[in-house]
């Protein structure tokens, strides 16, 4: 028997890479000889992130468009065509059982050059309001794994498999790890913790909310845990000086976010695809800021979703300096609606997402392999 040949376009962000890294590794687990080729976009993250996994990649030309820089924008058509010409190469010379698009400037090309040639396609949609390019691509898609309901309202009912957003697990793995977190972030078994994250760049407006509430939050006695991003990081150590806020600390970025989330009794968090999946599987009660210019506003779809049957509670980010310190407070005093949030969020929890990708991207893939090697 062949190889299953597993093509895998996406990346981008973090959000994009982790997942398929873990369905790569899921299927993996099931057919431990399948051969993978990832492909993404040239300049971004999935470049060394992905062969760190232990897997190959190349690199498409694609770049999205700048809308703050319009003269950057010049040379995307020949990008684009350029990509697509690629793409239907790399379909051609490693010649997939079965391609998967996870999102990301690479995942169109990719899926649809594979498309084109009759490979079967699966398209992982991590949001609750599915981006243009995979609303097209859905059209000849062959399975869409989603991680929200009512997804029909985007695809046909008949190809939505819901199965959740792969994690990384050990993200979501907090039994027994509270103490190791309370050593390792100086803080006191004694007082509620609020843990604030805008992922490694920041996000200014749950920093500048943070930054307004420090009094508040000073006063209630809430231990702040607090991860800032880069550019907004001299800022804060100099805020919560000013404010002798001595149960706050400030970090830059946590690289144990597993611990963060172990101490934690309330969070504030973006509300990121891969963020909220962790949430729900950790179902740690939560405040959502989404961010208003990602695409197609899909984060707000995202806590909205969440917001709707009480599972989080959102607060704009234009909101946040009149807002989220209030919110903030009312969750740590009141264990009765944090212990609502959490039912609710575990209600939305799928721990075993990649897997059940998985499954699917075999199924897809196995009868073509067979095929393939029936015709030789």
């Amino acid at each position: 028997m062949p190889q299953l040949k597993v093509l895998i376009g996406g990346g981008g962000t973090g959000g994009h890479i982790f997942p398929a890294i873990a369905i790569a590794n899921a299927v993996k687990e099931q057919v431990p000889d399948a051969r993978f080729l990832f492909v993404g976009a040239e300049g971004k993250m999935e470049m060394t992130r992905v062969p760190a996994a232990g897997y190959e990649i190349i690199g498409l030309p694609i770049r999205g468009f700048q809308r703050h820089a319009p003269l950057k924008n010049i040379g995307l058509p020949w990008r684009l065509l350029k990509s697509l010409w690629t793409a239907r190469r790399i379909v051609r010379d490693f010649g997939p059982h079965v391609a998967v698009g996870v999102g990301g400037y690479a995942s169109g090309p990719v899926l649809a050059a594979a498309q084109r040639a009759g490979v079967p396609t699966l398209i992982q949609e991590q949001n609750s309001h599915a981006g243009a390019t995979n609303r097209m691509l859905a059209k000849r898609a062959d399975i869409i794994c989603t991680a929200y309901q009512g997804m029909e309202r985007y695809f046909p009912k008949e190809k939505i498999r819901l199965t959740g957003n792969p994690v990384r697990q050990d993200m979501v793995r907090l039994a027994g790890k509270r103490p190791r977190g309370i050593e390792q972030f100086g803080l006191r078994e004694d007082a509620p913790v609020v843990l604030v994250t805008g992922g490694s760049l920041g996000a200014r407006g749950i920093n500048l909310g943070i930054a307004a509430a420090l009094p508040q939050l000073r006063d209630a006695g809430v231990q702040l845990l607090w991860q800032t991003g880069t550019p907004f990081h001299a800022q804060a150590v100099q805020a919560v000086k000013d404010a002798g806020y001595a149960d706050a600390r400030v970090h830059e970025f946590i690289d144990r976010m597993d611990l963060a989330y172990a101490v934690a009794d309330v969070v504030v968090a973006r509300a990121g695809a891969i963020s909220v999946s962790e949430l729900c599987i950790t179902a740690l009660p939560s405040i959502l800021v989404p961010l208003p210019t990602a695409a197609e506003d899909h984060q707000t779809s995202n806590a909205k979703a969440l917001a709707s049957i009480g599972a989080a509670v959102l607060v704009k980010d234009a909101r946040t300096v009149q807002e989220l310190g209030g919110e903030i407070i009312r969750l740590v005093r009141d264990p009765g609606a944090r212990e609502k949030l959490r039912a609710a969020m575990a209600s939305m929890g799928m721990r075993n997402a990649a897997e059940a990708i998985a499954a699917e991207v075999v199924r897809l893939g196995r009868p073509i392999m067979e095929r393939s090697t029936n015709n030789t």
